[in-house]
């Protein structure tokens, strides 16, 4: 799996790195509310804790922890951008989006 941050979603989540030095960037597919396992939605999380299922993946910038057992309804090649104007994260791939409102959360 390969994860790449652009140059605007590096900048805007380097400060949130920065003010939680102990926390790490989690890519989660979240499922709470959701009624069903494959109508989850990915979330980034700044979290202290690494969950036994997690993986971590080495990106261009910073390592994003990945759900082992979730990573099937993601793609092999990922890009996180940050979109200006709703002021959200964007997950995508080559031929979709994935999440064009992801957010950020400090666990």
């Amino acid at each position: 799996m390969e994860i790449k941050w652009t140059d605007r979603a590096m900048a805007k989540i380097s400060a949130k790195v920065q003010e939680n030095p102990n926390k790490q960037i989690k890519l989660k597919y979240d499922t709470d509310g959701c009624g069903c396992v494959v109508s989850g939605v990915t979330a980034l999380w700044l979290t202290d804790e690494k969950d036994s299922d997690d993986i971590q993946i080495e990106t261009n910038q910073y390592p994003v922890l990945v759900e082992k057992s979730k990573t099937v309804f993601l793609d092999e090649k990922m890009t996180i951008d940050f979109n200006e104007t709703a002021n959200t994260y964007m997950l995508t791939c080559p031929s979709q989006i994935l999440n064009p409102r992801m957010s950020l959360t400090v666990k």
